[in-house]
């Protein structure tokens, strides 16, 4: 049985932009070896880009390696949602002064939500202020 990813752990570092291309590989497929997170990254640099790269990933604790079939095999080490609260937490606090409010409306005004996600985050608005005893 493989390894369980990570508790939440504030002190992994931020992934850089390379190093989410392979979490969001590996996201998407499970547990997979470099050649098939290679392939799926379809970028141009080599096969031992990808495998160093995940070899450091490894050393940094952002994945997991077990052995299948004589293979490496690798998944993350942290989950997805762990990881988007992560990199929006540092978003929020260096480029929006901990304005949740300047957050949103940038993110709504680099890519227009459709009307069925407008309506989720009315929702979810709705939920967070009766969590903390507010109207929304």
């Amino acid at each position: 049985m493989p390894p369980k990813p990570l508790n939440a752990d504030p002190n992994l570092p931020l992934p850089t932009a390379a190093e989410l291309d392979i979490l969001a590989v590996l996201w998407r497929l499970g547990p997979a070896t470099v050649r098939e997170v290679h392939d799926e990254l379809a970028k141009d640099s080599g096969y031992t880009t990808t495998l160093k790269q995940m070899q450091l990933m490894l050393g940094k604790g952002l994945l997991l390696r077990t052995e299948r079939f004589g293979a490496h095999v690798y998944e993350a080490g942290i989950p997805k949602e762990q990881t988007q609260k992560q990199i929006v937490g540092d978003l929020l606090t260096r480029a929006f002064e901990g304005s949740a409010r300047g957050l949103v409306l940038g993110a709504l005004a680099a890519q227009p939500a459709s009307s069925e996600d407008l309506d989720e985050i009315k929702r979810m608005i709705d939920t967070f202020a009766k969590k903390r005893g507010k109207p929304a």
